[in-house]
């Protein structure tokens, strides 16, 4: 083992700390794979942070060490403050904040900007985060964020790709995705028992398409919850009768039996907006 996972190690046990399943949390313990999602997440001098799920502190710090100008280090879980403000202690960028992610005043809490996002996020919240983020925090202009790999797949995933779906359809709305790299497990503890991906979104100076979210996205929504059914299907249980739903999807150049995982977001878009009102 070498001093620096010992050092965490030794954090971890001079401060009783158990991790929870229930919280999602494998604490990263590889200080290299740290600093190379910073390198990977653009920190320099002058970029500000905000870090979701900052555990014990080793991507915090790793923050710091880059020359973030601000690095804003949420933690929900209180047992664990003690040791993440002992390992940031000589850190006079870093700011811990006792918080929960999915509950807070994100424009109160990151002023000025704009700011980076860089997480090992928690596997049970990680994707209500990002969205949440995506859709509400337009200060948050580039997230940098390990996630499960089934998860950073869909993130990614275009028309046709297996994990291609209603998240994937939400992240290409606001932002270009881009798997970085993939993660080991021995790099966490405790190991967890699925592989990890380090996916980095850089948020867009506007949607590609300009139809209104609250048109386009219960439609996806409506569309990917009963996967492997045909468009026709999709929109009759939007109520769309049957009769209009084939003229709505020929007048968007769909076929009726297309089914949603081959359909791009400019054709989701041209369906959303021929629908009634």
């Amino acid at each position: 083992m070498n001093a620096a996972r010992a050092s965490v190690r030794d954090l971890v046990a001079r401060y009783g700390i158990r991790p929870s399943r229930s919280l999602g949390q494998h604490f990263l313990i590889d200080p290299n794979l740290a600093r190379a999602i910073a390198a990977d997440a653009g920190i320099e001098p002058g970029v500000r942070v905000v870090e979701v799920g900052a555990g014990i502190g080793s991507l915090t710090v790793a923050l710091a060490e880059a020359g973030a100008r601000e690095v804003i280090a949420l933690e929900f879980d209180r047992a664990l403050l003690p040791a993440l403000r002992e390992a940031v202690a000589e850190l006079p960028t870093v700011r811990v904040l006792h918080a929960d992610a999915t509950r807070l005043d994100w424009s109160a809490t990151l002023e000025g900007g704009p700011w980076t996002l860089c997480a090992n996020l928690p596997y049970n919240v990680g994707t209500r985060i990002l969205v949440d983020v995506l859709d509400g925090v337009p200060a948050v202009d580039r997230m940098t964020v390990m996630v499960q790999r089934e998860v950073g797949e869909r993130l990614v995933a275009g028309p046709g790709a297996p994990a291609y779906g209603a998240l994937s359809l939400r992240v290409t709305f606001h932002a270009h995705a881009t798997l970085v790299r993939r993660v080991p497990p021995d790099v966490f503890w405790p190991r967890p028992s699925v592989g990890s991906v380090i996916v980095t979104l850089e948020r867009r100076d506007g949607p590609p398409v300009p139809t209104d979210p609250a048109r386009l996205f219960p439609l996806i929504d409506g569309a990917f919850g009963q996967r492997r059914k045909t468009m026709r299907n999709a929109l009759r249980r939007l109520e769309v009768p049957a009769a209009d739903a084939d003229r709505i999807l020929r007048e968007a150049g769909i076929d009726p039996a297309s089914r949603p995982e081959d359909l791009s977001l400019p054709e989701f878009a041209g369906i959303a907006d021929r629908l009634p009102a």
